[in-house]
């Protein structure tokens, strides 16, 4: 039996826990199993141990949004919109700013 690419990238971390590359593998491919609680746990340690240049916190919101917990996925936005400015991506600021305007206009939960 092959090991997940789940498994493979818990190995790998497991052999190098300091690797927060492979720790955000690790919430891709959580997303792409649509493990959405695991995704938030792992984006959240990542975003403690790493300096994101903004796609955790879009992909963090995605996740929230999957388990229904939209005031915490505009929270995640709104940070995505800072740290996306602070490292010089305005189009990624830009795409949670317009996200936020369209699904979120009354404060949290999607309209």
């Amino acid at each position: 039996m092959t090991a997940s690419r789940v498994d493979l990238f818990k190995q790998m971390l497991e052999s190098d826990p300091e690797n927060t590359t492979v720790l955000f593998g690790l919430a891709n491919e959580y997303q792409k199993s649509e493990r959405y609680d695991e995704v938030v746990a792992t984006l959240k340690e990542y975003l403690q141990r790493s300096d994101d240049e903004g796609a955790a916190y879009g992909m963090l919101a995605r996740a929230y949004e999957k388990i229904g917990d939209r005031a915490a996925a505009r929270a995640a936005y709104e940070r995505g919109i800072s740290v996306a400015e602070a490292h010089h991506h305005p189009s990624m600021a830009d795409d949670y700013r317009m996200t936020i305007e369209a699904d979120y206009a009354d404060g949290g939960e999607a309209v």
